[in-house]
């Protein structure tokens, strides 16, 4: 007679104790070292039977032992992400993204903020060997984790944002191009008077936000005037919407406003609305990122979108492919990006 495996967390942890590599085998019509070179993230696999090892792999409700892969294989299927302020859509987002990618290939995804210390610890688990690799998704020129952890050997990968002259992997996205395409579409679509609503510098993506977004307005005979650029102290709603009102304070207020960051850009909306500034008739207002509540009916956000999910898809493969092969050479991956256009400047479409 054999005897009940029992209800509740005991019951499942023996359930999930007993299924083996080949019952997921098994399961999968796969032999048992094909379910292995799949956990172990063999590149010799072909999508199609990996597709039906991780199928089995959750419908059997199969389990790797963390330590005994370790012991096996030196690695342990664990991959660090460090971001910042969790309140800024893109984050969240994209965590959501690697989380998927991650769990879809067999790798787990631990997760530390950069705003707490995450850094320090991130750096420490990699050297620790806690995880196989980091990748990094707000890093400056400051960030301890890019101080500590410098050899091109290193499995590290930065997404978003970039650090000059560090050896490692890095993808991004073309914020200068993406500057650029903003300030042509204003300026084509004829604003007069272009604002400004800048961020900190220490991160590349607004300091090549800016850059490209002036160079432009240059190269097409506009200035951008001193009263008509605010620099926000952070990435935030409210501080967004305080520059706006400021702008709007002025004599001859902006008639466009283009904002480094969608955070930013919809505190303007809600600023435009306190200072009784009629979007898009009155002011137009540009974003940038495309986070979820950019489309939302309340606010209708032009902006630009980052392909997200590419960019995600990409550092991951960098990533496990650099834990595989510490000696593979460094790539600099840039994405380009795409103009959406939206209500808050009145679904103008960019004049050709």
């Amino acid at each position: 007679m054999v005897k009940p495996e029992g209800k509740g967390v005991a019951g499942r942890a023996r359930r999930l104790a007993s299924v083996t590599s080949h019952d997921v085998a098994r399961a999968a019509g796969v032999s048992q070292a094909t379910v292995s070179r799949v956990l172990r993230n063999d590149a010799s696999v072909s999508q199609a039977r990996r597709d039906r090892v991780m199928r089995a792999l959750a419908e059997t409700g199969y389990e790797l032992n963390a330590s005994a892969r370790a012991f096996r294989t030196s690695h342990t299927g664990s991959i660090g992400v460090v971001v910042a302020r969790l309140s800024n859509q893109i984050y969240p987002a994209m965590l959501e993204s690697l989380g998927a990618r991650l769990a879809s290939l067999g790798q787990r995804m631990i997760v530390w903020d950069a705003e707490y210390g995450g850094d320090v610890q991130a750096s420490q688990a990699l050297r620790q060997g806690i995880v196989d690799g980091v990748i990094l998704a707000a890093s400056t020129n400051e960030s301890e984790f890019i101080k500590e952890i410098r050899s091109p050997q290193a499995p590290v990968v930065l997404i978003n944002r970039t650090v000059d002259g560090y050896p490692g992997d890095q993808v991004s996205s073309d914020n200068v191009g993406g500057g650029r395409r903003v300030a042509d579409y204003l300026v084509r679509s004829g604003r007069k008077r272009i604002a400004l609503i800048g961020g900190p510098q220490q991160a590349s993506t607004i300091r090549d936000r800016e850059r490209g977004f002036r160079e432009a307005l240059e190269a097409a005979g506009v200035e951008l005037l001193a009263h008509h650029y605010q620099r926000s102290p952070e990435f935030s709603h409210g501080s967004g919407k305080a520059m706006a009102l400021r702008l709007l304070e002025l004599a001859t207020p902006p008639d466009a406003i283009f904002c480094v960051n969608d955070v930013l850009a919809l505190g303007a909306l809600d600023g435009a609305r306190v200072a009784r500034a009629r979007v898009p008739d009155d002011l137009w207002i540009v974003g940038y990122d495309d986070v979820e509540l950019a489309s939302w009916d309340a606010y209708e956000l032009t902006t630009v979108r980052q392909p997200m999910a590419e960019m995600v898809s990409y550092s991951i493969d960098l990533l496990l492919a650099k834990i595989l092969d510490s000696g593979k050479a460094i790539e600099l991956k840039c994405f380009a990006n795409e103009l959406v256009i939206r209500q808050s400047t009145g679904k103008h479409p960019f004049p050709q």
